[in-house]
């Protein structure tokens, strides 16, 4: 009785958690550049010190990051940019080590430096990227920052830096860390890809399809449900094997 109480339990617990994962996806169906996590379950042995592993519970993990692509939406900033097909832009995160993203809506701060939209630095490069005051900033295919500085012609471009567009390798693929940046598996950065292209005036949104996570969500809720139940004839026959001690 107490394996189909325990498994009903873990059950219950490890669904909450994945449906948590389905809210955060839902949450970020509009943020730029997002990822959707892959929530799955699987079931794990209970090994005891004495004795064999007579027990088992279900687990909910994050089996990884859904990669699709997002559709694009034509904006016409100069500062927004989408990566076309596969490839990712190459950012500085709070620890100062290399992170990736998709979010092309980028922002020039009072200093110059080029970050994203949550205020991480872009990369190019030598390093975070700075822009100088310009009366026009065009980026191209390649990442390449040209402006047209103040008081000048418009055939008068300076080229300032290039962004710095990775493709990540087989052999040292990206994840997703508790914070929800893209790193690769090694802690090495990913080279430098010459084939990726970025279309500028463009924003790529998210990858979350809102019919199928609302689908998931509620599978998961009727989930819950089932494995209420499930602890609540647990409950029941235990009662009623008690009740048959009694008489003998």
């Amino acid at each position: 009785m107490d394996r189909m109480l325990y498994v009903a339990m873990t059950g219950a617990r490890q669904t909450l958690l994945a449906q948590a994962a389905i809210n955060h996806n839902l949450a970020n169906a509009n943020t730029i550049g997002f990822r959707q996590d892959i929530a799955d379950f699987r079931s794990m042995p209970v090994f005891s010190e004495n004795g064999l592993p007579s027990r088992a519970y279900a687990m909910a993990e994050r089996a990884g990051v859904d990669l699709n692509y997002g559709k694009l939406m034509t904006t016409g900033r100069d500062l927004d940019i989408a990566v076309q097909g596969e490839g990712w832009i190459a950012i500085q995160a709070p620890d100062g080590d290399e992170a990736y993203t998709r979010a092309g809506d980028l922002q020039r701060e009072t200093n110059g430096m080029l970050v994203t939209a949550t205020g991480h630095p872009v990369l190019g490069d030598g390093g975070p990227v700075f822009i100088p005051p310009a009366e026009k900033i065009l980026i191209g295919e390649d990442g390449t920052i040209s402006i047209r500085p103040i008081g000048e012609e418009p055939v008068n471009l300076l080229e300032v830096d290039r962004i710095r567009l990775v493709k990540p390798t087989e052999d040292n693929p990206l994840y997703k860390d508790e914070a929800g940046f893209m790193r690769t598996v090694t802690g090495e950065p990913a080279p430098p890809d010459a084939a990726v292209r970025i279309l500028s005036g463009a924003l790529e949104g998210s990858n979350v399809n809102p019919a199928a996570a609302l689908v998931q969500m509620i599978e998961s809720s009727r989930r819950f449900e089932m494995q209420i139940k499930m602890m609540s004839a647990a409950q029941d026959n235990d009662r009623a094997t008690n009740q048959l001690l009694k008489l003998e």
